[in-house]
């Protein structure tokens, strides 16, 4: 960093600097930079709470949520509940938010091979043979399978000589803003052509007979869902807060905080913990996510 008067800046301290003077998109463009370094490092829960942070602030502010921001949340997010899916031994959606961080593995450079097991593990424990043989075959090429953990070496070696390639079409719901079904994981409607909210609690995209949000971050979730979260217990998945059912309302999709998305470009630059190196599949403790703006 440094466009102006070619002297590097870090950009913890531009961060802040802008934050002071309430320079929101410049701060913005920053917090994807810090988030994607943290995100390159493995510090995934970081990278999640400067975007998620910053995306709150622009909410607050009015201003356009650069699309950016905006997709690199939801892949950490969706990163961040295939562990708590698993950890709660609901496979198939651990399984369906692995293949959307899988499709994205060049956001986890640190982890490739980890999440990758994880991948086929998940997808060949749910019946999702055909992704599972997918991500096995990659898992094959030379600069990925020195690297592969012992325990699940033979089982992925089996899946790749042994194919299986059936694999059940995914369950679709309605979409929040049409009357047309979209699978559960898709985040695009083809026929109206809208970009679809996040459930916080799943991963899936809302429904709009089912719809709540997060009493603190206001980020959308499934009702039914997000309760079963909190009744055990369980912080929002976002925000890392404590929250009360009682507090849990019914909405409808006109009710929802949503931020002015801008166009599906990435910014360019010039505009713009040792569990999670582990498999899914094995023992992983949950993390706080007490990382927050003041640690930037």
């Amino acid at each position: 960093m440094g466009e102006t008067d070619g002297v590097p800046k870090d950009a913890k301290y531009l961060f802040r600097l802008y934050m002071a003077r309430k320079q929101y998109k410049e701060a913005a463009k920053t917090a994807v930079i810090i988030a994607r370094e943290e995100q390159s490092a493995g510090n995934y829960r970081n990278a999640h709470d400067v975007l998620f942070n910053m995306y709150q602030e622009l909410i607050n502010n009015k201003i356009a949520i650069p699309w950016e921001m905006s997709n690199n949340l939801m892949v950490l997010h969706s990163y961040t509940l295939a562990r708590l899916h698993v950890r709660r031994g609901d496979h198939l959606r651990g399984a369906r938010m692995l293949l959307r961080v899988a499709n994205n593995i060049s956001k986890f450079p640190s982890h490739v091979v980890p999440i990758l097991t994880s991948t086929v593990i998940e997808c060949h424990r749910s019946g999702l043979k055909n992704s599972a043989f997918t991500y096995a075959a990659m898992l094959m090429r030379a600069e990925y399978r020195k690297d592969i953990d012992e325990k699940y070496k033979k089982k992925i070696e089996a899946i790749v000589r042994k194919p299986q390639r059936t694999e059940e079409n995914e369950k679709s719901s309605r979409c929040p803003y049409c009357t047309n079904e979209v699978p559960e994981s898709e985040l695009y409607c083809a026929q109206c052509k809208n970009s679809l909210p996040y459930c916080i609690a799943t991963g899936y995209h809302i429904v709009p007979n089912d719809l709540t949000a997060c009493p603190i971050c206001k980020f959308p979730a499934t009702k039914s869902e997000f309760l079963k979260l909190v009744e055990d217990g369980v912080v929002c998945p976002m925000c890392v807060e404590t929250v009360a059912p009682s507090d849990i309302k019914s909405l409808n999709p006109n009710q929802l905080i949503r931020g002015n998305e801008e166009k599906e470009e990435p910014m360019d630059d010039d505009e713009n913990d040792d569990d999670e190196t582990r498999p899914l599949t094995s023992s992983s403790a949950s993390r706080d996510g007490s990382s927050r703006m003041s640690k930037i």
